[in-house]
């Protein structure tokens, strides 16, 4: 849609804005946005400039971003979204700085169909159109490292380990202390089952806010790690032989009148309603055909593994970790009837990863898509022929596998448009077949000698 001037409510939240960068003597504000991987990008300008760049925006070559737009059609304009508007917590006040995260434009003041926050507003536009509001949280996963030639965990420690003096626990605090500063509200931090691993969740809200949210943590938490000397990484899969990282997302849905409409009171349901019941059975329908937006890298399908905790094949249950969906015990709380899915990993676009939820959550619930049976039983275990009795298939394994998937999918290309779907799967093919063609060291160790 055209950039409206005329809104009032924009403008009074602009001015606020203004307000505040001029009292507080803000010298540089930075203007962010993602490209279509989830990386973030960024361009400081003088805050001077500020209410200029509010009204019309910072143009900018797209041309040279990853997923953007061609060479001849290169132009496009950031426009701040005012409501994202933050004090950057980790500068000294004497170089203050702000950040903005913004929305994409073309010159005609019209929306960039590249954009991915655009992306996940159309999502959020159809649900509105079927009296929907998304909420949900995910569970940030990352490995901090040693800043060295051979990356090494920067501790020993194991699930929730706490040493006096840990290092690991001082960092976490100093991430958390940032974002209740950026706006975001902490609700535990603590260590995870690898070495050097962690996790960090925070609580939900609308899905916008939510995926801006996890941008910005993102940010945040590998700028204070590489402030204290570590890296942090995001990558599913640093290390083989242990657990990957990965962000199981908790989904609900909400009326306009603030009611959770997953929940059910028939506790012999579960608590579950029919609309739950058929998010999950979309989710589920679609599940490879959306597996490479939630899982989008070659080192993604190596987290996807049986015996890590990671979900390998499409079924769902109770309280039990190891199929795609879950439903955590809520205790019939109304307010927390929610259901978690367990194959997206942090490395990608949040934009994206919850755009594609939300379009195929509406999808189950429009065709009222029934699930199968839910199961308890560990499928890990389960056999072949066990598996095929029970109607349970598995994600895909590779990348490459995900993307031919993707690119047989007419729901994913209604949800991503037609931009994003070419872009997304060109890039992405170009990207495994970089991939298959390295050679390993597993693979000179292996066969040099023996072949």
């Amino acid at each position: 849609m055209p950039i409206d001037y005329n809104d009032k409510n924009r403008f009074e939240i602009c001015k606020k804005v203004v307000d505040e960068i001029k009292q507080k003597n803000i010298k540089f504000i930075r203007l962010q946005f993602t490209d279509i991987n989830g990386i973030l990008k960024s361009v400081s300008l003088s805050a001077r400039e500020i209410e200029h760049v509010l009204e019309y925006g910072q143009g900018f070559d797209g041309s040279s971003i990853t997923g953007f737009g061609a060479i001849e059609e290169s132009d496009l304009t950031l426009i701040p979204d005012p409501t994202t508007f933050t004090i950057v917590p980790w500068r000294e006040k004497s170089k203050a700085s702000g950040r903005f995260l913004c929305d994409i434009y073309n010159p005609d003041g019209t929306r960039y169909e590249g954009d991915p926050r655009y992306c996940l507003q159309k999502a959020i536009k159809r649900a509105e159109n079927l009296g929907f509001k998304m909420y949900c949280a995910p569970e940030l996963e990352f490995f901090v490292l040693q800043d060295s030639l051979e990356p090494q965990p920067m501790d020993m420690g194991g699930y929730f380990s706490l040493s006096p003096g840990d290092v690991t626990e001082d960092l976490r605090r100093e991430i958390c202390d940032m974002a209740e500063n950026l706006g975001i509200n902490i609700e535990m931090a603590h260590h995870e089952v690898a070495l050097g691993q962690n996790e960090i969740d925070f609580k939900y809200s609308e899905v916008l806010e939510t995926a801006d949210r996890t941008v910005t943590l993102k940010m945040l938490i590998k700028t204070i790690a590489s402030l204290n000397g570590f890296i942090a990484t995001f990558m599913p899969k640093p290390f083989m032989g242990i657990n990957g990282s990965g962000m199981h997302i908790h989904q609900s849905l909400w009326n306009f009148n603030n009611e959770n409409v997953f929940y059910s009171p028939e506790k012999e349901r579960n608590y579950l309603s029919d609309t739950a019941l058929h998010w999950i059975g979309g989710q589920l329908k679609f599940g490879r055909e959306i597996c490479a937006i939630l899982a989008s890298w070659p080192n993604s399908y190596k987290r996807l593994i049986p015996g890590y905790e990671a979900p390998v094949y499409i079924a769902w249950g109770f309280r039990n970790r190891s199929p795609l969906i879950r439903v955590p015990d809520f205790g019939g709380r109304p307010k927390a009837a929610r259901v978690e899915i367990r194959c997206p990993d942090p490395a990608g676009n949040p934009y994206l990863q919850f755009a594609i939820l939300l379009h195929a959550g509406l999808e189950g619930i429009e065709k009222k898509i029934e699930p199968p049976e839910p199961t308890d039983l560990n499928v890990y275990d389960l056999n072949y022929d066990q598996r095929k009795e029970l109607g349970i298939i598995s994600l895909p394994e590779s990348l490459s596998e995900a993307l031919n998937e993707m690119k047989k999918s007419s729901l994913v290309k209604k949800a991503l448009g037609d931009q994003l779907y070419k872009n997304f799967l060109k890039i992405k093919f170009e990207e495994w077949d970089e991939y298959r063609i390295q050679v390993t060291k597993w693979e000179i160790n292996r066969y040099l000698k023996e072949l």
